[in-house]
């Protein structure tokens, strides 16, 4: 496991303003009725997907496989895999957001079951650097906060071992996700603070294809993520939330 505590190097692929931003609302990331309930509703259907796609936790030699949960901010998915029994890195260019995660995972501690979870406050940039791999990354809800797509699918993809695979979800540039999770989320709903997303810098299915190719990645499979009264559902809708899943051959 990469189990360093180092402050940010490089952190040419995240927005600062995008920093700011989450990490203004670091303080109340797990409160389930706070800034962070739409994460929270639809956590279990994007980790559980995840894990549906990802390698096994554990592998034949009984080693656990590392986990690289990349803008995990104060580590609602790097829990749940962590729980599942990865080896996890939850990373994010947020100090606020990884403190918040540490002081969580203090105040209720994974079972002894589960697997290791280490927080860092870094970007991809210094993991790449530093020659870092990992056998599974996730990439949740991350995609449309980073000034340069492509460049930020190639430097994930050098992190990713060879056969690893990778999870990717984010929004689909639609009229309707400029409705619903724009204006619907943060103007009308105020589900969302305002000021969460950038419509702009949502990403087509088509665009996270071709990233994917430059990147030497391959996708295996996609799905929709809809909300429904009892949380989120996977759909074939992919025209506001979807989910892919990436492989590096």
């Amino acid at each position: 496991m990469q189990n360093h505590d180092s402050p940010v190097v490089s952190a040419d692929s995240v927005a600062p303003e995008e920093i700011a931003h989450f990490s203004s609302l670091a303080a109340r990331w797990w409160d389930t009725a706070g800034p962070m309930r739409p994460l929270h509703a639809m956590n279990d259907l994007r980790t559980g997907w995840s894990m549906r796609h990802l390698p096994a936790p554990v592998g034949a030699d009984g080693t656990r496989r590392t986990l690289l949960d990349i803008g995990c901010g104060a580590g609602l998915a790097s829990e749940a895999f962590a729980r599942a029994g990865y080896d996890v890195t939850g990373l994010d260019a947020s100090q606020a957001a990884i403190t918040a995660g540490r002081l969580h995972l203090r105040q209720h501690p994974l079972l002894a079951s589960a697997g290791p979870l280490a927080y860092r406050c870094a970007s991809a940039e210094t993991l790449v650097a530093e020659g870092a791999r990992f056998d599974a990354i996730s990439a949740l809800e991350v995609i449309e906060h980073v000034t340069d797509p492509a460049a930020f699918l190639r430097m994930l993809a050098e992190l990713l071992r060879p056969g690893g695979v990778m999870v990717v979800s984010t929004m689909n540039r639609t009229w309707r996700s400029m409705a619903m999770a724009k204006i619907g989320a943060e103007y009308v709903l105020r589900l969302l603070p305002v000021g969460t997303h950038d419509w702009r810098k949502f990403i087509t299915p088509a665009e996270l294809g071709q990233h994917a190719a430059q990147a030497g990645l391959r996708v295996t499979d996609i799905a929709g993520m809809v909300p429904t009264l009892g949380g989120w559902r996977e759909s074939r809708d992919l025209a506001v939330n979807y989910i892919a899943a990436l492989v590096r051959d």
